[in-house]
């Protein structure tokens, strides 16, 4: 059944409701808010009716339904493997608790779509997966725990993309973007990401792992005591990597030398600070994210205090 009247939502058991207490304020900044394919940025829901739900088949109605909507997560709503996500939604935790346990969020050619205020624990699969030429998709505020495989991916021709104040609490593969090195018909001149303001605590790797994609923007994040390295740049990838405050990690950046069976990829650094941690390997040329957009460097020493009492679902 599609949602596309308040009167069929309700009949539906959806409730409908303005928002209240859902997220923290803002609006998409980075590549989620730039003009391009059609979008004027990243709007989610805007426009559309807002819904509650707070079981499994409602979340996945609401999902599956055509046009824009609002859906606000209540309590921990268990599904399984990568769920299908329609163009023009915002999902949104409601309060500091909402929970999407057991599986995760597909994109697959879709578009304009707002992830917010939720905590991802068990996913199966990957929690968030962004692919199959989606665009202009936000994920800010979230909290990811024990994924089976990646918190994050950004392939297959997935472009302007914005990931923005998450905590990764110890997680493996944090974040891919750019899925195979035999990709590159799909990914050159695609996977434009903005990847700022996130906490990865003690996560083990791909913070993120490129290949192909530029620029990929790396920017005030803080990195503490990430096992295997914390960038990797690879297959011709260009990152700006910047602002960022790098604790404990031994391989800050992977670039010129390539990583595991990929070919090196390049990788500018500046303005970072490294306590306690390695020699960010840098190379290359990288196109500027300002010629995209602008945005407002923080500096790196102040990263650990204001991602830590800011990044994740619930601050």
């Amino acid at each position: 059944m599609k949602l596309g009247l308040c009167a069929v939502l309700v009949a539906a058991g959806l409730t409908v409701a303005a928002p209240a207490h859902a997220a923290p304020a803002g609006s998409p900044d980075g590549f989620a808010a730039v003009a391009a394919l059609g979008l004027s940025g990243t709007t989610g829901g805007v426009g559309g009716p807002t819904v509650t739900v707070d079981t499994t088949d409602e979340l996945l109605e609401a999902i599956d339904t055509v046009g824009a909507l609002t859906i606000q997560v209540s309590g921990t709503i268990a599904i399984t493997s990568k769920q299908g996500v329609r163009p023009n939604k915002t999902i949104v935790g409601l309060g500091s608790t909402a929970t999407i346990t057991g599986g995760g969020f597909d994109f697959y050619r879709s578009s304009n779509v707002i992830v917010r205020n939720l905590t991802f624990v068990d996913a199966e699969d990957d929690a968030v997966n962004v692919g199959q030429q989606s665009h202009h998709i936000w994920i800010d505020h979230n909290t990811f725990v024990r994924p089976v495989d990646g918190s994050i991916d950004i392939v297959r021709g997935a472009d302007y993309v914005t990931v923005s104040w998450n905590h990764f609490a110890g997680t493996d593969k944090s974040m891919l973007i750019g899925h195979s090195d035999g990709a590159a018909s799909t990914d050159v001149g695609h996977l434009r990401v903005s990847i700022h303001h996130n906490f990865f605590d003690n996560s083990r790797q791909r913070h993120p792992r490129v290949r192909f994609g530029e620029p990929v923007h790396v920017y005030n994040n803080y990195f503490l005591g990430n096992e295997l390295y914390g960038v990797a740049s690879t297959m011709n990838g260009g990152v700006l990597v910047e602002g960022n405050y790098f604790s404990g990690v031994a391989h800050p950046c992977h670039s010129t030398g390539g990583y595991a069976d990929s070919g090196p990829g390049r990788l500018v650094q500046r303005n970072n600070v490294f306590v306690g941690s390695g020699t960010c390997e840098a190379g290359g040329t990288v196109a500027e994210p300002r010629g995209y957009y602008a945005y407002t460097l923080d500096a790196a020493a102040n990263v650990p205090a204001l991602v830590a009492s800011g990044a994740g679902a619930g601050r």
